[in-house]
């Protein structure tokens, strides 16, 4: 059996879709058997891209506020993997970066879920991981998947996107933040202790 070491740099030296990606390939995600949160987002930004850092960005910080956790414990991938669903930065759309790529999710995805065994909570960040994820029991729109939070627990979260793109979903939704997030930290912080 394939070691998790080993997929990572077979994933990291992927190429399979580079003719698609505007800036190259650089897959971005992080992972270790020993991880017990996982957080699936939808693709990395140019920023992320830049840096090969996962959430590195405004986007990141407000996630890490929802989940009331720090920086180092975000990025310490013994405790936290990050496997979004496209794993190179997908291109600009009209309205914000295009969609993640279907080929991480074809490749790779299964693959690397397998060599995940600890992980017992998965945050599903945005529509295409809450699709990927909960397939059919995914709700119509990802405002119906959201407000449906407690029907996937313990083990799934969906959420919104973090972006600040979002501050009008966020406004009009505010139970996300006040119901919610609350919850989301309660759970991260059962992970840690």
């Amino acid at each position: 059996m394939e070691t998790l070491e080993t997929l990572l740099q077979q994933i990291r030296a992927c190429r399979i879709c580079e003719e698609h990606l505007p800036l190259g390939p650089n897959p971005v995600l992080r992972a270790t058997t020993s991880a017990r949160l996982l957080i699936v987002g939808q693709a990395p930004g140019t920023k992320v891209h830049a840096s090969g850092k996962p959430w590195d960005d405004q986007s990141g910080k407000r996630l890490r506020q929802w989940m009331g956790i720090a920086p180092d414990v975000f990025y310490d991938e013994h405790k936290v993997a990050i496997v979004p669903m496209g794993f190179c930065y997908p291109g600009k759309g009209k309205s914000g970066d295009l969609p993640p790529r279907p080929e991480c999710k074809q490749h790779w995805h299964q693959q690397l879920l397998t060599l995940l065994p600890n992980i017992q909570l998965t945050l599903l960040v945005g529509k295409y991981a809450q699709d990927a994820f909960l397939g059919s029991s995914a709700k119509a729109n990802l405002t119906q998947t959201v407000t449906a939070w407690q029907e996937y627990l313990p083990h799934c979260m969906p959420l919104p996107h973090p972006s600040p793109r979002n501050q009008f979903w966020l406004k009009y939704h505010p139970w996300f933040e006040t119901d919610a997030v609350p919850v989301l930290q309660g759970m991260v912080s059962s992970l840690f202790l």
